[in-house]
């Protein structure tokens, strides 16, 4: 359990302060919802302010304790992690900044507009930069131990789950093109170029989440791996306390098959709900194939979890041979 715990003190300080910065954002927004009631697209304008701010403040704390972890490149780590916060502080701003304004900030082809003309780009470019960054801070990690077995695979697997998650934006950006006219919420009229539904492009969403219950939409990938990290972060934390009452868990290479059996759980969630997506299937209606495919996802996680807590058992019951003894 010591892996995880480095003082907060030591800690990248500008994703630090990102992650300060993004909460300020979340409660800020908050207030929105309360007292404004502009809606843009069937929500409140700022809901999407509301989101990226949590998204950004969890994953940019996570980079910033992850960051500690470095005996390899730690100078290049900090200055890639230093540009992953300010983009992402821009592209944050740029998004509260329309959402302020009431208009749409991604997809906005609006030409009549010399803010929006202004910003677009920062929103493009910005995805880019963040991306970039973000394939560096893995490739660094892939090349050294950041911590034992367990803590190792799930950092490896949970940044190779975000950094697919990071994709599926440029990918549905490029992949789906659906020009149409829309309302902001000053009654303007807005081009768009593209939207986030599948199928039914601007969908008609969940509460809070906003994802469409019409058509797919590849926010629901994009969200499940962007932050599978700190769910198998915070499994292998677990199994490191549940350690000091579980003998069987005590060995390291036990809890890393557990952690890497859950990693190959949460991997094929995210395969079917991107493949769900792309049918132009809504999450909550999945079809017969949708409820096949997470059956047969579960299935194999729990059978390979069940054998690694079987084994695990078995070796830890076992009677110790004379002139040996554990260690």
């Amino acid at each position: 359990m010591t892996s995880f715990l480095t003082p907060v003190r030591t800690w990248h300080r500008p994703l630090v302060v990102c992650a300060l910065l993004m909460l300020g954002l979340v409660l800020a927004a908050g207030v929105g919802l309360a007292v404004d009631d502009r809606t843009l697209l069937d929500e409140s304008v700022w809901v999407k302010p509301l989101k990226f701010g949590f998204a950004f403040a969890l994953y940019a704390g996570t980079l910033a304790w992850l960051l500690t972890k470095l005996r390899k490149g730690g100078r290049l780590g900090w200055w890639v992690g230093t540009v992953f916060a300010l983009a992402a502080i821009i592209e944050v701003a740029t998004i509260t900044v329309q959402a302020a304004r009431g208009t749409i900030s991604h997809f906005n082809a609006n030409q009549n507009d010399p803010v929006t003309l202004a910003l677009v780009p920062v929103l493009t470019y910005g995805v880019m930069v963040i991306l970039i960054a973000q394939l560096v801070i893995a490739v660094v990690v892939l090349i050294q131990r950041t911590g034992g077995p367990a803590l190792n695979r799930a950092i490896r697997a949970g940044l190779a789950l975000a950094t697919f998650g990071m994709l599926v934006p440029i990918y549905w950006m490029v992949a789906e093109i659906n020009p149409r006219t829309v309302t902001d919420a000053n009654g303007e009229p807005v081009q768009m170029y593209q939207g986030h539904g599948i199928g039914d492009p601007d969908g008609h969403g969940m509460p809070l989440t906003g994802w469409s219950v019409t058509g797919g939409d590849f926010r629901v990938p994009h969200f499940f791996a962007l932050h599978g990290i700190q769910v198998l972060l915070l499994l292998a934390a677990a199994l490191a306390v549940l350690a000091g009452r579980h003998a069987w868990l005590r060995e390291e290479k036990v809890r890393a098959r557990l952690v890497g059996a859950a990693a190959l759980g949460y991997a094929g969630l995210v395969a079917t709900v991107t493949w769900q997506a792309g049918r132009g299937q809504s999450l909550i209606h999945p079809d017969m194939a949708t409820l096949t495919t997470a059956a047969a996802v579960l299935l194999v996680t729990a059978t390979a979890a069940a054998w690694v807590i079987v084994t695990a058992q078995r070796v830890a019951v076992a009677p110790i041979p004379a002139g040996q003894s554990h260690r």
